[in-house]
Parts: structure tokens; C-alpha cells; sequence
């Protein structure tokens, strides 16, 4: 089965033809392909283009634990630049169709940088969804291991749950993002950003990713982090997102329509052996 492999900030994607497989993806498979030992190693699975009713191409999401995802900015952008790559575009913008809903994408001429219009991102209970009465979730309080936190909580096609702090740190998301995303007032689970306001123009988070942990960057936090800090009113309309695996630009539209721009690069092309989905019967990787 041959597969590509990109990363966008430092989040990493292996992108597989849906030409390639004959069956749905299970997830074992998903697992063992994203595991950084038994496996290649990623942040999860890139599968398409598939056909789609309402877009150029369509593109299914699979987070490395084996959960689909409805959406995801970085790997949008990756896959943008997968189908450049493979000459299915050119640097004109197209539309791709995930389950969060269609975009449009634009890739530079020379494929290194990206940009996705990522729809509109809403807060409202509703439609992220959050337990509890309708309402826009602005600033409440959520209690981590007795700790209070304030939150906001936004959807951009897939639930995300903002935690402004004064000093995010990578041990903080590693601590708390596992119970914020179990929590049981966010029936899908939820993506995770620890958020600080730099200044107006500027913000920094920390990620804990559904379904995949610990992250360097994210697209979809990018976009619901900076709408938060928009809508709060502490940050202008146009706001670099600072992460550990780099910045992104984030473009809010007064609709709160939000755009995501930042680099892809290419790490590999390659085939996986037969015998790496084979492992289970053998005994090995059981953990997986």
C-alpha cells in the first residue's frame, strides 16, 4: 500500500490514496499505522480524494486513536497540498468536502504554503455541542482535578473547548487536556487549547487534540482559539497564532467566517509492508 507523508507545524499526516485500499479502514489498522513504534508514525490518516455531491474532492479524517474526525485545518492543508502534488490541482482554488462540512482550499504555485477558508465558527451550545440550556458558551468555569478554569467553547465543524490561562505550557495541556476532552458536558468529546492573549494582533496556545493527544500545531484550534479572543474582544480580526511547531495567520470575517494560512512540507513517499498489519496474530504490538 503506498502512502505519502506531510507534517503542517509539526502535526503530521500520512496521507493514503482511497485508490489503495479495498476495504474501509479499521482500527487496528488506523492504530498500528500511526504508531510511532509499531508503525510509521502520525497524528492520523488522510483518506481520499472520495467522491463528494458538493465539492471537487471529498476527504475522510482519522485521528491516530482510530476516531474519525469531522474536521481538521492542518490536515486540510496537508491534503491540498497531496493533491497538488499528484497533479489532481493546480494553484487555482478548489473545494474539498469533510465531514464538518466544505471548504475551499488555494495552494501557493509552489505548494509550500496553503490557505482554507474554514466556514463559520459558532458558539453555540447547540451546535458544538455542550450540555446544558442553549446559549452561547462564553466564559464559564470548568474544575479540573478541584482546579477552576474559565472557558469558552466554539465549532468550526468539530467541537473545541478554549481554556484561557495566563502562561500555557505543554505539561499543562498534558495534564488537564485528557479530562477536559472526556468531560462529560461535551458529548462528542472535545479538542483542547490553552490560550493566551499577547497582544492585538497576536496569541499563543498549547493543544490537546481529540482522539490524538498532545500536538505541535493545529488548524482547527488555530481558527477556534482566535475566534474566541476575537469574540471576547481582545484581538483584531487578523491574528498570528503562535504554537510549538510554529505561527499561523488566522482572518476572521464580522460573520466570525474564519480563513487559516501556514506551510506544508513533505517528508516522504512510501510503501507499507504487508506483514506491519499483520502483527496482532503474531502477538505483537497487543497494547495498540
Amino acid at each position: 500500500m503506498k502512502f505519502s507523508k506531510y507534517h503542517a507545524l509539526g502535526n503530521d499526516y500520512i496521507v493514503i490514496d482511497s485508490q489503495e485500499l479495498d476495504a474501509e479502514p479499521d482500527q487496528h489498522m488506523i492504530r498500528t499505522v500511526c504508531h510511532r513504534n509499531y508503525g510509521i508514525g502520525s497524528d492520523g490518516i488522510l483518506l481520499g480524494p472520495l467522491e463528494s455531491a458538493m465539492a471537487g474532492f471529498g476527504l475522510r479524517i482519522f485521528n491516530s486513536d482510530g476516531s474519525e474526525a469531522e474536521k481538521s485545518g492542518n490536515g486540510l492543508r496537508i491534503f491540498a497540498r497531496y493533491l497538488f502534488d499528484q497533479d489532481y490541482v493546480s494553484d487555482r482554488p478548489f473545494t474539498v468536502e469533510t465531514k464538518g462540512g466544505a471548504v475551499s482550499c488555494d495552494v501557493s504555485a509552489d505548494g509550500r504554503m496553503v490557505k482554507v477558508d474554514m466556514g463559520r465558527v459558532s458558539f453555540d451550545s447547540l451546535e458544538i455541542p455542550v450540555a446544558g440550556p442553549p446559549r452561547e458558551v462564553l466564559e464559564e468555569t470548568i474544575f479540573v482535578e478541584g482546579e477552576p478554569f474559565a472557558f469558552c467553547a466554539a465549532t468550526v465543524g468539530n467541537p473545541h473547548c478554549i481554556v484561557l490561562v495566563e502562561h500555557p505550557t505543554a505539561e499543562m495541556a498534558r495534564r488537564y487536556g485528557p479530562a477536559i476532552e472526556l468531560d462529560g458536558r461535551f458529548p462528542n468529546r472535545t479538542n483542547v487549547q490553552f490560550l493566551t492573549v499577547l497582544d492585538r494582533a497576536n496569541i499563543q496556545i498549547e493543544i490537546w487534540e481529540r482522539g490524538a493527544g498532545y500536538t505541535l500545531a493545529s488548524g482547527s484550534s488555530s481558527v477556534a482559539a482566535a475566534s474566541v479572543a476575537h469574540k471576547l474582544g481582545l484581538c483584531d480580526r487578523d491574528i498570528q497564532v503562535h504554537m510549538p511547531g510554529g505561527r499561523l495567520a488566522i482572518q476572521i470575517a464580522p460573520d466570525f467566517t474564519v480563513s487559516q494560512e501556514g506551510p506544508v512540507r513533505k517528508i516522504c513517499d512510501g510503501v507499507l509492508a504487508p506483514e506491519l498489519l499483520q502483527s496482532e496474530a503474531d502477538g505483537e504490538g497487543a497494547a495498540i
